[in-house]
């Protein structure tokens, strides 16, 4: 069958940022950001990497826009709803390290990133908010998000790119078995404290860090520490 000549076949569609990072969520969603280039995005799209630049201008920005795209998913509700402000801000929390834990890639390129788009704001907003209401002061407010965030996006990397590998069970109950006999002539706190070092499920875990963070951060003021 004799190609189709330029004219017959059907225009494609023009151009976009929106469409651009439209399709490259789509591609970490079935291969992983790890394969969202732009040579591979421009494959995809059916066109030279040349033209993608007027958009994006390299990898870091198109998967900070990845990012900030799937930061629309991160549950905010929590900001209008009642109860405790600490409990609400670590469900907020809580949904931002969930969305970058199904997404290993996304969770490893958050720790560099710096997304600027209207996804991320409002998430910065909703923390700062509920950190306002518990009558956090401003200036401790403006580093402790750093610091809530960090450590959600630290927690999610490090348990979505353990998640899978292969001898992680092995490790870890290699682990608890030095933890468990560790002698209480040279190492006493540890034999005291082996067995409670691993007790708690992750999200356990993970809310208690959030609190003691939330605690130390209205408690501590910049100055004079």
């Amino acid at each position: 069958m004799p190609p189709r000549s330029r004219r017959e076949r059907p225009a494609k569609p023009a151009l976009s940022r929106a469409g651009i990072v439209a399709t490259a969520v789509r591609l970490m969603n079935t291969e992983g950001l790890e394969r969202v280039t732009m040579r591979r995005l421009a494959q995809e799209l059916d066109t030279g990497p040349a033209s993608l630049y007027v958009y994006v201008r390299n990898t870091a920005e198109l998967h900070a826009a990845v990012l900030d795209e799937m930061l629309g998913t991160v549950d905010l509700r929590p900001v209008r709803a009642p109860g405790d402000w600490r409990d609400r801000l670590v469900d907020v929390l809580s949904s931002y390290s969930d969305v970058l834990f199904e997404h290993p890639g996304l969770a490893q390129s958050a720790l560099v990133a710096r997304p600027s788009g209207r996804n991320y704001l409002n998430l910065l907003e909703a923390l700062l908010t509920l950190l306002h209401e518990g009558g956090v002061p401003d200036e401790q407010a403006a580093w402790g998000v750093d610091l809530l965030l960090q450590t959600a996006t630290a927690t999610a990397a490090e348990h979505s790119t353990r998640r899978g590998l292969p001898g992680t069970a092995d490790e870890e109950n290699t682990l608890a078995e030095a933890l468990r006999t560790a002698s209480a002539r040279t190492h006493p706190r540890l034999a005291a404290l082996g067995a409670e070092l691993l007790t708690g499920s992750g999200g356990e875990r993970r809310r208690w860090a959030f609190h003691a963070l939330i605690n130390g951060t209205l408690r501590t003021p910049r100055r004079g520490t």
